[in-house]
């Protein structure tokens, strides 16, 4: 990927082969138009594809025919509010990044949009320079991690590319945050990681300490792990963190 800055704004070009380049392409899922009309003007400014969808039904609609490299989701749409939408898209294992656009401040009801998929945050009223750091930075990372090769532990291997995960012969299903928090500890297997460290680079938050998020992924994440398995691999270290290794028999 390629990014080109121009009087302040941020041009994505995702390289396909030699000579030859595409847009990103991002859906906007806003109700109010004036806003959703200036969310699409700018991004094209900046050198992205938009697609307006002015509620959950469209923008489901939308998402299915069509494939993103980032999805702008309002929190209040008509009919189904846009954190339902973002948890029904998980269940479906949709893995497209999802910035939730809110005008909510409250920490419980954010962790909740996070619990159910949301990959980060911003605050109306916004900046539109913060607006684009924040997806530039959820556009690198989703870079980085389709660039890994396969990791493996024991009978646990990860495909970051195709975005899956087997143990032994059977397939294992993870949501998009749990694909996440797997391949941060299988990129540090044997080594002791913290729950600041996992917020940080995982949700990318480091107020996310303060409450059991981590704790609840890390159970989910076991349980989808060990499901047909005696051998457990992600180990916990009171006052420590969190381990990814097998043990010695």
């Amino acid at each position: 990927m390629h990014v080109i800055v121009l009087n302040h704004c941020y041009i994505f070009f995702l390289h396909i082969s030699k000579g030859m380049h595409w847009l990103m392409r991002v859906l906007v899922v806003e109700d109010e138009v004036r806003l959703a009309g200036f969310l699409q003007k700018g991004l094209m400014e900046a050198g992205y594809a938009v697609d307006i969808a002015i509620d959950a039904e469209n923008g489901d609609a939308l998402l299915s025919e069509n494939s993103y490299d980032i999805v702008l989701l309002d929190w209040f749409l008509p009919g189904k509010s846009g954190v339902e939408l973002c948890r029904e898209w998980r269940q479906r294992n949709i893995h497209v990044p999802i910035l939730m656009v809110t005008a909510r401040d409250n920490t419980r009801e954010i962790i909740k949009a996070l619990k159910y998929g949301a990959d980060d945050f911003i605050q109306k009223p916004f900046s539109f320079e913060e607006l684009l750091a924040r997806m530039a930075a959820h556009l690198r990372r989703t870079r980085v991690f389709s660039a890994l090769p396969k990791l493996t532990i024991d009978d646990l291997v990860v495909d970051v590319a195709r975005r899956e995960v087997r143990r032994g012969e059977e397939p294992i299903y993870l949501s998009a945050r749990e694909f996440e928090l797997l391949t941060y500890l299988m990129k540090n297997v044997g080594k002791v990681v913290s729950k600041t460290a996992i917020t940080q680079e995982v949700w990318g938050f480091s107020f996310l300490t303060n409450t059991n998020l981590v704790e609840v992924y890390i159970n989910h994440l076991r349980k989808k792990l060990n499901c047909g398995s005696k051998k457990p691999l992600i180990h916990t270290l009171r006052g420590m963190g969190y381990v990814l290794k097998v043990l010695d028999a």
